[in-house]
């Protein structure tokens, strides 16, 4: 049997270029998608790595050669090419982008019609056994045209807010170098609010390093300036930052402190259901109670999903959903084709705070007090099962889910524990009803059953 092509991940391809993956590879995946999906027309979008222009080439050709028509949107976010695929109907779209990965990676990302994903489930793994074996059935000639989609994506995004309601705000974004500095540029041009954008221009050798922020390291630049800008008396409303490929977006209270994603679920929870109150949100189950008590309190419907992309959507398409959120800074949104935004939130939490007159810290703070959280912590082991099986067995008297990873939930505290789909990786979260002591006990507690190597 011939071997698996590293580069295929669960749900999407990525690897180091040119080792994992190139453009010959990348000639191969686009029949391989030609043969797979049988599209007529296929966007293409990629984000500032260097990498991107070269696999692009190799993508356009390799769908032309199977008669299939390419739009090349270029320089491009993630949620571009969804939006593309699902605004003018196109049978396909793949990003070229390895998100948070270092430079020297890059990826694919790759839709069918209506952006719904191919990943691991639906297509994704019978395209890498077409791409690895060679197999290419369908021949012809297709086309290759250039389109601009900033001003209609602009569009799209500004319907997600009351534009005319939207108070005076002085927000500091960061866009790390990545792809979001245009578009949020442009963005920043209708709305009624002054935006500092920092390391705007997209740059692929990232020069203050991949842009990241869930990470403390690439936090450092807008939480010092946004700090500096309170001590002398001229604060910023709040921050936001973006990954590389902006599908995932990180806010800053005034004051620069970091707010988890868990907050920002509530956040934008809240936002729908305040506007009608007689619709679904879909959430992960690594973290719940904050995210249930606002479904309760606003007379929403709450769904929990399995994490990830594809298990999300595919939840929100059943139930009908208006909102899906996880933890992870991944948001999507039903009048977005059900795809994940990192620009979206923006709008939402303009309107919010504008609506109710009120700061992004005072919205979050009631949400930490009384839903205190680990955040996300893991751990490498030697035996993924086993420390999972150590942990389920030392809070038996818990109640116990399977829903994704195990969760284990007590009158006062829960938490929850998944494996990492890639690496011999635990990743904990732990969260307590308005105890922050006994969250940090929890949390170590467990941290020293999973990491006891035997």
């Amino acid at each position: 049997m011939d071997e698996r092509l590293s580069c295929f991940k669960a749900y999407d391809v990525r690897g180091v270029v040119p080792d994992e993956l190139n453009p010959d590879l990348a000639y191969k995946i686009a029949r391989a998608f030609a043969d797979e999906i049988e599209p007529k027309t296929v966007c293409i979008g990629r984000d500032a790595r260097l990498s991107g222009p070269a696999i692009a080439e190799a993508l356009t050709k390799g769908l032309n050669d199977a008669g299939v028509d390419v739009i090349d949107l270029g320089l491009a976010g993630t949620e571009m090419v969804y939006f593309a695929v699902g605004n003018y109907g196109y049978d396909g779209g793949i990003m070229i982008t390895a998100s948070h990965n270092p430079p020297e990676y890059n990826g694919l990302k790759m839709v069918r019609s209506e952006s719904r994903p191919i990943s691991s489930d639906s297509g994704l793994f019978d395209i890498e056994e077409r791409a690895r074996k060679g197999i290419a059935e369908k021949t012809g000639s297709g086309t290759r045209t250039e389109r601009d989609i900033l001003e209609d994506f602009t569009q799209h995004l500004l319907q997600f807010a009351d534009i005319d309601q939207i108070k005076p705000m002085r927000i500091l974004a960061d866009t790390g170098n990545g792809a979001a500095g245009p578009a949020l540029a442009r963005l920043a041009k209708e709305l009624p609010v002054e935006i500092e954008i920092i390391r705007e221009e997209p740059d692929g050798d990232f020069p203050t390093g991949v842009p990241n922020p869930i990470l403390k390291e690439a936090r450092t630049e807008i939480e010092a300036k946004m700090k500096q800008a309170v001590k002398v008396g001229a604060p910023y409303d709040f921050g936001v930052a973006w990954d590389g490929d902006y599908d995932r977006c990180f806010l800053f209270s005034h004051d620069g402190e970091f707010i988890e994603g868990y907050y920002i679920v509530g956040l934008l929870t809240k936002a729908f259901l305040s506007k009608n109150a007689d619709q679904a949100i879909i959430y992960d189950p690594r973290l719940i109670w904050c995210t249930e008590e606002i479904i309760k309190n606003h007379g929403g419907r709450g769904v929990m999903s399995r994490s990830g992309h594809a298990f999300i959507k595919e939840r929100m398409r059943k139930e009908d959903a208006v909102y899906g959120g996880e933890m992870s800074a991944h948001h999507y949104f039903k009048d977005n084709w059900y795809c994940d935004s990192g620009m979206i939130p923006l709008m939402l939490v303009l309107d919010l705070l504008s609506k109710e007159g009120t700061s992004l810290a005072s919205q979050v703070e009631e949400m930490i007090q009384k839903w205190p959280c680990s955040g996300e912590v893991n751990s490498r082991v030697d035996d993924v099962q086993a420390a999972v099986g150590r942990c389920s067995e030392a809070h038996k008297n818990g109640k116990h889910s399977r829903i994704d990873g195990l969760s284990v939930e007590y009158e006062d505290w829960r938490f929850n524990l998944r494996a990492s789909n890639t690496e011999p990786l635990l990743r904990l979260n732990v969260e307590t009803r308005g105890d922050l002591g006994l969250m940090e006990q929890k949390k170590d507690e467990l941290l020293d059953i999973i990491r006891r190597q035997s």
